[in-house]
Formats: C-alpha cells, structure tokens, sequence
C-alpha cells in the first residue's frame, strides 16, 4: 500500500509575509556582498529578492482567488 503524502497549501497571507521575509533577507545579504567584496554573497541575495518577490506574487494572486 502507498502511503499518500500530504501537500500543504500557504495560505495567500502566509505566502506574502514568508515573501516579504526573503527579500528582506536578500536585501541584507546583498549589502553584506558589498561591504565585504563578496560577490557570491551578493548574487545570492539578488536571488533571493527575487524569490521572495516572486513568493510575495503568488500570496497576492491567491488573496485575489481568495485562498
């Protein structure tokens, strides 16, 4: 017998805090880059700006559906 998983499913406000969290941290780590000369730390919070931007979308649009 398979054992079904379980998805969860983030609600569209939990997605647009968890959203906002990321880019906030990418912000800091992307200064951080900088201030160091560290350009790997720097791209990988550009990245994650853009992650949590993206995350930030989807709790809009599932706000919008109402999810």
């Amino acid at each position: 017998m398979k054992k079904e998983q379980s998805v969860e499913v983030k609600s569209g406000t939990q997605d647009k805090i968890e959203g906002n969290a990321k880019a906030f941290a990418g912000k800091i780590k992307e200064k951080a880059g900088k201030a160091v000369g560290n350009p790997r730390l720097e791209a990988k919070g550009d990245c994650d700006q853009i992650e949590g931007n993206a995350q930030k979308k989807v709790g809009e649009i599932k706000k919008v559906f109402g999810k």
